[in-house]
């Protein structure tokens, strides 16, 4: 037909995997809400904008998580699409790449980024008799070893055994540091030198939204579930209750040891030299169960994405070849000295996933959904680019807006919104090429 690509039905119709039990399922997401970087994030917003400012901007992202996920979770149950192939029907068979190559290459950066965490606590802990090159090699093997078996095997088993961990050390982190250094008078009406801002509610909000590509992990990790599950999945695995303890928790754990331990500013390394110093083996512990179970993810995520890239969907042989080569590419990442052009990238990549978030939802909701699904996927479907490099453009100028900066983000969102109601009327789907 022309005009058109035969995809093979397992790209666009019924799900070529097995679905999982509630709980085994719900195990392996809860991987994601421990990470040392959730922690900083919201110490750092609290040192910038004030306690009650940020303590503000992450409640409004756990509602606004957990109603974008909602949706999300719920057609990647149904449909059984992971955010390769969902993005076929959003963008067509050549624009769907594009986001599976941002996907990876994001889930790549964080798995440098939480990677170099546990190589740098190993590192210090040893006083050196580990050097980073030694360091990073173990992390990487295991985050290798870990995802071999994918989700289906038993990353459940090892982050449900982790996960109580997590909870009680990082409680007991706080109570050693209130032990050690003193409990911290004011530190809910903390402020920064000059006062606080009225908008810093909104910084941090649109600061949590950079950090949209959860929407995708949501997206592959859902698709998992069984249909019967879904209302469950939707209202806990991926809902409120997950955003509570992924970002709430998290923020209250974060801001607390700011501002007990003695430090001069808030890092992701200056946390972990702290709990080092506070809890010794045990917080080397701590640190390698929270960096592990969020390691997980992101070197599946990675390496699934990586997988699509390079033929996977028909080539069983590419899953170990793309599992080694994110094993490889974290490890030099981890090695050299690029971590300022990383944020930079995420940077301009969470403007992206943003954008694709907004596509989504678009399209989610339109009434072009309810249509027959085609046989073929369009080479290009025009609303949907139209929409997502639109609005990515938009918010890519927006970053360079000096005041209006702050907006970046949801501007974005919207704009994908009103950009692909708008394409939709000029470009139905029976018109894709």
């Amino acid at each position: 037909m022309a005009g058109k690509i035969s995809v093979p039905a397992d790209r666009t119709n019924a799900p070529d995997h097995p679905r999982l039990p509630r709980t085994k399922l719900m195990m392996a997401w809860w991987a994601v809400c421990s990470a040392i970087f959730y922690i900083v994030v919201a110490a750092a917003m609290a040192r910038a904008y004030g306690t009650v400012n940020a303590l503000i901007g992450v409640v409004l992202s756990v509602l606004c998580y957990t109603l974008v996920n909602r949706v999300l979770c719920r057609y990647a149950i149904t449909s059984g699409l992971d955010v390769a192939r969902f993005s076929q029907r959003l963008f067509g068979a050549l624009g769907a790449p594009l986001a599976t190559l941002i996907f990876f290459a994001t889930a790549l950066y964080y798995a440098v980024f939480e990677g170099h965490v546990m190589a740098l606590a190993l590192t210090a802990w040893s006083d050196g008799a580990l050097p980073m090159p030694v360091s990073a090699v173990l992390v990487t093997l295991l985050g290798i070893v870990l995802i071999g078996g994918g989700i289906q095997r038993w990353l459940d088993k090892f982050n449900g055994v982790l996960l109580p961990i997590y909870v009680i050390g990082m409680v007991a982190a706080v109570a050693v540091a209130f032990m050690v250094h003193g409990y911290p008078q004011g530190w809910l009406t903390r402020e920064p030198e000059g006062g606080a801002s009225n908008w810093g509610w909104l910084n941090t909000f649109a600061f949590y939204m950079g950090v949209w590509v959860l929407m995708m992990f949501t997206f592959d990790y859902a698709r998992f579930g069984r249909e019967e599950d879904a209302d469950f999945h939707a209202k806990v695995t991926f809902g409120l209750p997950f955003y509570l303890m992924t970002f709430l928790f998290s923020a209250i754990i974060g801001i607390l040891l700011d501002a007990t331990l003695p430090n001069e500013g808030i890092s992701e390394a200056s946390l972990v030299t702290g709990l080092l110093e506070l809890m010794g083996g045990w917080g080397l512990l701590l640190v390698w169960v929270t960096q592990s179970r969020i390691n997980t993810a992101n070197f599946y995520l990675a390496a699934s994405n990586l997988d699509h890239l390079i033929g996977g969907a028909q080539r069983r042989w590419t899953k170990p070849v793309s599992i080694v080569l994110v094993g490889i590419l974290a490890y030099l990442l981890m090695l050299s000295d690029v971590f300022a052009y990383l944020l930079q990238a995420l940077a301009y990549q969470g403007v992206f996933v943003v954008a694709w978030v907004g596509v989504a939802i678009a399209w989610l909701i339109s009434p072009s959904r309810g249509m027959p699904t085609p046989s073929v996927t369009p080479r290009l479907e025009r609303s949907g680019l139209i929409a997502w490099l639109g609005a990515t453009a938009i918010g890519i100028a927006l970053m360079y807006a000096g005041p209006l900066a702050v907006l970046s983000a949801p501007l974005t969102f919207v704009s994908a919104l009103l950009l692909h109601t708008a394409a939709t009327l000029f470009f139905p789907r029976r018109l894709a090429i």
